[in-house]
């Protein structure tokens, strides 16, 4: 569980690397991007500045010829002066009528000719002033010059609609700002797609990594890596052959030791027996006789608890999934296993007087005959030493619509559910326990169900009290 629990934070902590990557490279991508369209937006609104003060010297350089356009006065007061407009301010007019007018004005600022709206105030001075105003929803550019004409001193004024600065403050939304934020928003998801595609083979790994078991230690192809990646595959391909050679080390040391301790434990074990069926038989006696018969008893199950550990030991170093992987699996008849283990089990079970009980079906799996017969031989084993005088244990297997199963139900005081993943670790017993025993049996079992590619599921039996230990086969 708590392998898995870690499994499960690494995978977050490496999603959330993965994801601050490609915040990173997308910020240091677009940025430089934003950038380029404010430089843009800049550039543009220096060149209509330029264009504009263009404008004004074109507006300046017709002003003059404005005033030499007046060749008379009318026929009376009341009519407008006669102007003969110089080809360029004529040109000025008409080329844009919407966009370019004028007006001629006294000292007063009475317009004589021109635009009504154009009055305005006089310039103090000779010099021509410039002016932006805004007239029928146009910002309008309007310079003013008192000249000296046949009329005497008059305000000459010419306005230009056309002010490069108002077009730029207009069209930059549509014609800079918004081609540039599509610019940005499309290059946004280009460069994350780019980048996802340029991290998959990082994102691969790291899944391929967090999917594995924490018993699982073969290589990783460094060959499915790209170039920049291999140093940090190549890295953890020598870890996990460090500790792959440490475990295999140890594997080998306790199936050494048990291997070994198996002889004298069985000759011990032989012997000890005799004493114990000896001292029995002589009967109770004395206090001394029964003291003896006692200690002797006490050594017939401490012997017995040794031997068992040291097969066990055994058991789970050869159980262990990758030296299994290497050897082919074959045919099992689970109904005839499950008949052997009633049998083997048969007279422990009377003995406290259990009901020990078939329930199969006939079902050939694939699997290691060895391996499944230690399994079903712990199960039904745990279930005979844990389950209370005049119980029920009953061995099932059979096929359901998901595949094939193994089953072991009892009666006796089950697991509770905060327990039942911690029993399957090795040499943990559960508090309180009654009975003798390692810790081994469900670890040794749960060990034997990865070879078999599956796992078990420790459940409460079908009345709701005891336990129901059940490995399912795929397929």
């Amino acid at each position: 569980m708590a392998n898995r629990g870690a499994a499960r934070k690494s995978g977050g902590d490496g999603l959330g690397v993965t994801s601050g990557l490609r915040r990173r490279l997308l910020v240091m991508l677009i940025t430089p991007l934003v950038l380029l369209a404010l430089l843009n937006a800049w550039f543009d609104y220096r060149s209509a500045d330029n264009v504009a003060l263009q404008q004004d010297q074109r507006l300046l350089a017709l002003l003059p010829l404005l005033g030499d356009s007046i060749i008379g006065e009318g026929l009376n007061q009341i009519d407008p002066p006669v102007l003969l407009l110089a080809p360029a301010v004529e040109e000025f007019l008409n080329n844009a009528p919407a966009h370019a007018a004028f007006a001629v004005s006294d000292a007063d600022g009475k317009v004589l000719r021109g635009e009504p709206w154009l009055a305005g105030l006089a310039p103090t001075t000779l010099e021509p002033e410039f002016h932006s105003e805004e007239n029928s929803g146009i910002t309008w550019r309007i310079v003013r010059q008192r000249q000296q004409t046949v009329l005497g001193e008059v305000v000459v004024a010419l306005a230009d609609g056309s002010d490069p600065r108002q077009q730029w403050a207009r069209s930059i939304l549509f014609k800079v700002l918004l081609p540039n934020l599509v610019l940005v928003t499309a290059a946004a998801f280009a460069v994350r797609w780019a980048v996802q595609r340029a991290l998959k083979p990082l994102l691969d790994l790291r899944e391929a990594v967090e999917r594995r078991s924490p018993r699982d230690l073969s290589s990783i192809d460094e060959s499915a890596s790209p170039e920049e990646v291999r140093p940090l595959v190549n890295s953890l391909n020598r870890l996990f052959g460090l500790v792959n050679a440490q475990a295999e080390s140890q594997r080998r040391f306790i199936a050494d030791a048990a291997h070994q301790l198996r002889t004298p434990l069985a000759g011990l074990q032989a012997q000890v027996e005799a004493w114990a069926q000896a001292a029995n038989i002589a009967g109770p006696g004395d206090g001394t006789v029964r003291l003896r018969t006692e200690q002797v008893n006490k050594l017939r199950g401490a012997t017995r608890r040794t031997s068992q550990l040291a097969n066990q030991l055994l058991a789970l170093s050869r159980a262990d999934a990758r030296s299994m992987q290497a050897q082919p699996m074959q045919r099992v008849d689970l109904k005839e296993l499950c008949a052997d283990m009633l049998e083997t089990h048969l007279d422990a079970a009377t003995a406290k007087r259990i009901d020990l009980g078939l329930d199969a079906q006939a079902v050939q799996v694939m699997g290691h005959e060895w391996l499944l017969r230690e399994l079903l031989a712990n199960l039904v084993d745990n279930a005979v030493k844990y389950t209370p005088e005049a119980g029920t244990i009953t061995i099932r297997c059979g096929r359901r619509p998901d595949g094939a199963f193994l089953e072991v139900e009892d009666d006796g005081p089950g697991i509770a559910p905060a327990e039942r993943q911690r029993v399957l670790e090795r040499f943990y017993r559960v508090q309180g326990t009654q009975g003798e025993g390692n810790g081994l049996g469900l670890a040794i079992a749960d060990e034997i169900a990865r070879v078999h590619h599956s796992h078990l599921q420790l459940q409460p039996a079908a009345k709701g009290r005891g336990l129901r230990v059940t490995l399912s086969f795929a397929g």
